[in-house]
């Protein structure tokens, strides 16, 4: 599944400034996202915030562990660790997540934040466990 528009997105989708979900793929267990920093994302100088950059890389890597599991799965985070290179200005920015090891129940997840022209500003690692969601 790729290039998806979001009519639909729900609010924590919609705060982060998701613009589009580019890529979702089901077998390798990646995604890619494109998110809108916008200047209420940013403290001074205009660098967005460090909890919008994890939550950028964070959900990436929830739509890698969902792209693999299944919808009715939600991966919740064990651990979650953030490593910051360049600040993240105001403008589209490329989130990608990836499965790194997989488990019945819990999974290890990779992920980045890049700018329009591939420079990598911060990367991540997530343990998470898979939970069921009710319904």
């Amino acid at each position: 599944m790729s290039d998806v528009r979001l009519g639909d997105a729900n609010e924590l989708s919609k705060t982060l400034g998701l613009e589009r979900i580019v890529e979702l793929d089901e077998t390798a267990g990646r995604s890619r996202l494109e998110y809108r920093v916008g200047m209420h994302m940013c403290h001074s100088g205009g660098i967005a915030q460090g909890g919008f950059v994890t939550g950028w890389i964070d959900q990436a890597m929830a739509f890698a562990a969902i792209a693999a599991y299944g919808r009715d799965v939600t991966p919740m985070s064990l651990e979650i660790k953030i490593s910051f290179f360049k600040p993240a200005a105001p403008g589209l920015v490329v989130a990608e997540g990836w499965i790194e090891r997989r488990g019945r129940s819990t999974v290890f997840l990779e992920g980045r934040l890049l700018d329009t022209s591939g420079e990598v500003l911060a990367k991540g690692t997530s343990t998470a466990r898979l939970m069921k969601l009710a319904g």
